[in-house]
C-alpha cells in the first residue's frame, strides 16, 4: 500500500514533469538549432532527409541550445572519466567553488542567528536594524560583488575569503527573516505560562523560544545555502577565476562552449541539491533529538 502511494504521489507526478521537460528542450533545442543547421548545408550543397537533419540539428559541436544528451554525455565524461584533480573536471570545479559557499553559509547563518536574536530582544534593534536588513538585500549582487572583490584585492586579500563574503551576504538575510519569526512564533498563551512559572527571559528563550523556533531555522537554511552556492559563483565571475563552477561558465562563454556552459549549470544544480539534501537531514536530526516524530 505504501509502494503504491509512493508511486502514485510522488514518482509518477514527478518522472511526468521530467519527461515533460526533456520533450520542450529537445523541442527548442531543434528550433534554435535550425536555421544555423539549415545554412551550413545549403552552403554545402547538401539536401538531407527529416530525419538526418533532426540529427545533426541535436548533435552541432557549438549549438546554440545544446540537447540534453550532449549535455548528459558532457557531464557524466568530466565527471567520471576525467582524474577528480583535473582542472577539466566537474568535480574537481564543484569542490573549488564548495569552500567559500561552506565558509559564507556558516558565517550567513551565525550573523542571521545573532541578528534574530538581538530583534527579538531588543525593540530598538527591531525598529532599526530590520530596515536595514531589508533594504541591503535590494542592491544587486551583480553590482556588490566587483566591488567587494576590487577592495579586498587593493588591500591583498584574495581567493577564498571575498567569495565567501559574498556568500555571507546572501545567505544571512533568510536566517534572519526565518529565525525571527521562529523566536516569535510561541503563542501569548505558552508565554505567559513561562510567566506563570516565574521563568527568567534567558529560560523562556531556551526552553520555548529556540525550540520553537527550529523548524523556521532550517528552512530557511535551506534557502540560505542554495543563496550561498549562488553568492560563490557570482563572486568567481569577476576575479577570473580558473576553476570554479562560476570559471567553467566564464570559460564556456568565452569559446562559445555551450554544451560545457549546460554542463556547468547543472554541476551547480546538483551541487545545490546536495547541500540543501544535507540540510535536510541535518533538520531531521535534530528534530528526533527533540522528540520529534516521523510523519
Amino acid at each position: 500500500m505504501e509502494k503504491e502511494q509512493f508511486f502514485k504521489h510522488k514518482f509518477l507526478p514527478v518522472t511526468t514533469i521530467v519527461l515533460a521537460i526533456l520533450l520542450l528542450w529537445y523541442v527548442f533545442a531543434f528550433l534554435l538549432n535550425a536555421p544555423f543547421q539549415r545554412d551550413i548545408d545549403r552552403r554545402g550543397n547538401v539536401a538531407p532527409t527529416m530525419v538526418e537533419f533532426i540529427g545533426k540539428t541535436l548533435s552541432q559541436p557549438k549549438p546554440t541550445l545544446p540537447a540534453p544528451h550532449q549535455v548528459a554525455q558532457n557531464v557524466f565524461e568530466n565527471t567520471f572519466l576525467r582524474v577528480p584533480t583535473s582542472n577539466r573536471s566537474l568535480v574537481y570545479n564543484a569542490w573549488v567553488t564548495l569552500a567559500p559557499t561552506a565558509v559564507g553559509f556558516a558565517f550567513g547563518t551565525i550573523l542571521g542567528i545573532l541578528f534574530a536574536v538581538g530583534i527579538v530582544h531588543l525593540v530598538a534593534l527591531d525598529r532599526s536594524l530590520m530596515p536595514w536588513i531589508i533594504a541591503s538585500q535590494t542592491i544587486p549582487i551583480l553590482a556588490i560583488a566587483p566591488t567587494i572583490i576590487v577592495v579586498f584585492s587593493a588591500l591583498g586579500i584574495d581567493g577564498l575569503i571575498p567569495k565567501a563574503l559574498i556568500s555571507t551576504y546572501l545567505s544571512f538575510f533568510p536566517v534572519t527573516v526565518g529565525m525571527t519569526k521562529g523566536l516569535r512564533s510561541p503563542e501569548i498563551m505558552h508565554l505567559d505560562l513561562m510567566r506563570t512559572y516565574n521563568a527568567s527571559s534567558w529560560q523562556t528563550f531556551w526552553k520555548l523560544r529556540v525550540p520553537a523556533s527550529i523548524p523556521f531555522l532550517f528552512t530557511s537554511m535551506k534557502v540560505a545555502i542554495a543563496a550561498s552556492l549562488v553568492g560563490t559563483i557570482v563572486g568567481e565571475l569577476p576575479t577570473g577565476a580558473v576553476a570554479g563552477i562560476g570559471a567553467k561558465l566564464l570559460a564556456g562563454s568565452y569559446y562559445s562552449q555551450t554544451i560545457d556552459i549546460w554542463a556547468a549549470l547543472v554541476a551547480g544544480s546538483v551541487l545545490a541539491a546536495i547541500l540543501v539534501g544535507i540540510v535536510s537531514i541535518a533538520a531531521r536530526i535534530v528534530d528526533r533529538s527533540m522528540g520529534g516524530r516521523t510523519a
